[in-house]
C-alpha cells in the first residue's frame, strides 16, 4: 500500500473513531458499501475525480441523510471527499469502517480477544474443509445462500459479531474468504496497536509453549504482538513465523525447499 493510500485510510479511521461505536453504524456502513458496489452510476458519482471534493461529499450526505444514521453519513461523506485510486478502493474503505465499528464495540465490551479467537477459528475451520471453502467461494451461487450456509454452521456457537463478520467475509472483498478474514484480524490488532504473528507448526502448542513463543517474538520484533497458531503437518517440524512482510523460516520443509532451490 502506498503512503498516500495509507494516509487516506488513517484519515477515514479518525473520522470513524470520532463516532460512537455501535452495531447500527456497522450495519449502515455495510449497507452503503453494498449499495455503492452494486450501482455503477452511484459509484462513479461518489468517486469521480473530476468532481470537486466538496461536491462529492455533499452528494453523499444528501443521498444518505434520510437513509442511514448521522455517524454513517459523516464517515461516508469523508470517504467521498477523499480521492481513491479506484471505485473498488472506495468500497473497500467503507467496508473497513463497518468492520472496525464492530471491532470497536467488542473492544468497548471487553470481548475483542474472544472475537479475534473465534473468528480465527472459523477461518481455520473453513480452510480445513475444501468442499466448504469451494462452496463459499462459488460466485455462481447467490451470495445470500453462501452466507446462510456459513451461518447454519456457526450460529449460536460464536459471538454474534463473529457470525456477522464471517458472513461479510463470504463477499470476499480481499479476493478470498481467508484473506478477507485475515484483514479483519489485522484491523483488530491495529486497534490495540499490535502486529499479527502467524506461527505455523507441525503439532499444536501447549499454553506454556505459546506463552514462551509470544514472549520471544515480542522481544525479537520489538513491539506488542497478537499470536495466531496454524497447525500444518506438512511443515515437517520446526516453526514458520510471518509478521507482516517478514518471514522467519525454521521448518524442515522450508529448509529442504531452500536447499532444492539453491541446487536447481
Amino acid at each position: 500500500m502506498s503512503a498516500a493510500a495509507e494516509a487516506r485510510l488513517k484519515a477515514l479511521d479518525a473520522v470513524a473513531d470520532a463516532q460512537p461505536a455501535s452495531a447500527a453504524l456497522a450495519d449502515d456502513l455495510f449497507a452503503v458499501a453494498d449499495a455503492v458496489a452494486g450501482q455503477p452510476a452511484l459509484r462513479r458519482a461518489l468517486t469521480d475525480p473530476s468532481t470537486p471534493d466538496e461536491a462529492r461529499q455533499g452528494l453523499a450526505e444528501a443521498l444518505l441523510s434520510s437513509r442511514v444514521g448521522a455517524p454513517a453519513v459523516a464517515v461516508v461523506g469523508q470517504a467521498a471527499r477523499a480521492r481513491w485510486n479506484s471505485a473498488a478502493s472506495f468500497v473497500a474503505a467503507l467496508e473497513r469502517q463497518g468492520v472496525r465499528a464492530l471491532l470497536r464495540v467488542a473492544q468497548d465490551e471487553g470481548r475483542l480477544d474472544q472475537l479475534e479467537d473465534e473468528l480465527f477459528k472459523v477461518e481455520r475451520a473453513v480452510d480445513a474443509h475444501p468442499e466448504l471453502r469451494s462452496a463459499l467461494a462459488d460466485r455462481q451461487a447467490p451470495i445470500e445462500g453462501r452466507q446462510q450456509l456459513l451461518s447454519d454452521l456457526i450460529a449460536g456457537k460464536v459471538l454474534a459479531p463473529v457470525e456477522q463478520l464471517a458472513r461479510r467475509a463470504v463477499v470476499a472483498r480481499k479476493r478470498t474468504f481467508d484473506l478477507t478474514v485475515d484483514s479483519y484480524l489485522t484491523a483488530a490488532a491495529e486497534l490495540r496497536e499490535r502486529a499479527v504473528a502467524t506461527v505455523t507448526v507441525a503439532r499444536p502448542l501447549t499454553a506454556e509453549q505459546e506463552h514462551r513463543m509470544l514472549a520471544a517474538l515480542t522481544a525479537q520484533i520489538g513491539r506488542p504482538l497478537t499470536l495466531r497458531v496454524v497447525v500444518d503437518p506438512h511443515v515437517l517440524g520446526g516453526v514458520r513465523v510471518v509478521v507482516g512482510d517478514e518471514v522467519i523460516e525454521g521448518t524442515v520443509s522450508g529448509r529442504l525447499h531452500d536447499a532444492r532451490r539453491k541446487l536447481a
